[in-house]
């Protein structure tokens, strides 16, 4: 693998220069100022994000008052329970996006988020923040495994839309994650993505920079639109 130092280089070369590469890189939030997001909220945004998967995000983001009012504040303890009919009822709803299977997803994902709470004895937001950055990839498996449409990207940006710390693997990431061998084709398996925590385990050792700036950096070395 191409030593960090060099990858900088790499993309400061194409974008002309340390400061314009510094600017574009994100920043993770703080663990306090994460600590305080409520359940609902992050119930709110995993439905705006699964939602949001394959369509027009500004459709949905104009419609999402719409949604945390004919969902109550997505509380995740009432969401559970909420009847089929219910959700027959909210996906009638015109002022909505009328998708029934991606309503049901939000339920899913509601009894997900009380089920990890009651496991870990703490709010299921925290779970998520406190998750060791040594294992990111495991914190993306629990999103996919027990989630509800929570898995690939969708997971990611949930997580990065947030400020927690991680990468996403953008179609730019993933080119430059093959041409330094940490893969060899999509980054699907088990085995891909373990030797992706390995090699953004190596990178931040090196530098010090949060997963998400090397993630970024990543881009930064491929394409036009450096998507990270």
């Amino acid at each position: 693998m191409t030593p960090f130092r060099d990858l900088w280089e790499m993309a400061r070369a194409r974008k002309g220069g340390h400061a314009a590469v510094e600017t574009e890189l994100p920043h993770p939030a703080p663990i306090e100022a994460l600590h305080k997001i409520s359940d609902s909220q992050w119930l709110s945004d995993i439905g705006k994000q699964v939602f949001s998967a394959g369509f027009n995000w500004k459709v949905v983001e104009d419609k999402w008052p719409a949604f945390e009012a004919a969902f109550d504040g997505f509380d995740p303890w009432k969401i559970r329970m909420l009847s089929d009919d219910a959700l027959d009822d909210l996906a009638a709803n015109r002022d909505l996006i009328r998708n029934r299977m991606r309503m049901e997803a939000i339920r899913e994902n509601a009894a997900f988020l009380c089920a990890l709470s009651e496991e870990r004895r703490k709010p299921a937001g925290h779970v998520f923040v406190d998750w060791p950055k040594t294992d990111y990839v495991g914190l993306l498996e629990l999103l996919k495994t027990r989630g509800a449409r929570l898995g690939g990207l969708t997971g990611m940006y949930l997580l990065r839309w947030r400020g927690v710390d991680g990468f996403v693997l953008s179609p730019d990431v993933t080119a430059a994650l093959q041409r330094e061998g940490v893969i060899d084709g999509p980054a699907t398996s088990k085995k891909a993505m373990r030797a992706i925590q390995t090699a953004f385990d190596i990178w931040h050792a090196e530098s010090g920079r949060p997963m998400m700036q090397i993630s970024k950096v990543l881009a930064l070395t491929v394409g036009p639109t450096a998507e990270a």
